[in-house]
């Protein structure tokens, strides 16, 4: 057997491209569904939707200071999370001041703040073909939002578990001896995490 850190194969430099326009580190990306563009957050608050093909910046909404969110377009804390729906049609954000703005993905126009968490946002994703979309956070529970209606569902408390939503039923998965700070689902049957217990 050839170990596998032999069989990677390292990408060509030409092919890399580079896209600059964030003052402070990245934090979180997504592609859109159609992979025709990027959105990416940072530390800055900036949220900046990119052209894949060309690499243009095609809006740039800034952050602002705290507090003014209500007055202001973006975020005024760290943004550490983002989604999009399954359809293109809705972005999600997530902060370290505990709110969760909907943007429209086309225009980049904010439709929403969501508040209702007790501390920093760390997670968020949409169910695959809907608008429902779950947020993770600090305050230790996930809550469930539908982004159509501007509504907010249901919060559901635990640690990581695996929720069916239409049965309302849930499996709890256990080995880990730390705290599990990452989850991705690869497909429908499988998924990996990580903790810091290594």
């Amino acid at each position: 057997h050839v170990p596998l850190s032999l069989q990677v194969q390292p990408p060509d430099p030409a092919s890399i491209r580079v896209l600059r326009g964030h003052q402070l580190p990245v934090t979180c990306l997504v592609i859109s569904p159609d992979d025709r563009f990027i959105f990416s957050d940072s530390k800055d608050g900036y949220l900046i939707k990119w052209e894949v093909e060309s690499g243009k910046r095609l809006c740039v909404v800034p952050g602002g200071k705290k507090g003014t969110e209500e007055r202001h377009m973006g975020h005024a804390s760290h943004v550490l999370c983002m989604a999009i729906s399954s359809d293109g049609k809705y972005l999600a954000t997530g902060d370290r001041n505990k709110l969760i703005m909907i943007w429209d993905a086309a225009t980049c126009k904010r439709l929403h703040i969501f508040t209702g968490h007790h501390d920093a946002v760390s997670g968020l994703s949409f169910r695959k073909g809907t608008h429902q979309l779950y947020s993770a956070s600090h305050d230790r529970c996930v809550k469930v939002w539908n982004v159509a209606e501007n509504a907010y569902v249901e919060t559901l408390y635990g640690t990581v578990r695996l929720w069916k939503i239409p049965e309302e039923s849930q499996l709890v998965f256990y080995g880990h001896q730390g705290s599990i700070d990452c989850i991705q689902l690869i497909n429908e049957e499988h998924m990996v995490s990580g903790a810091d217990d290594g």
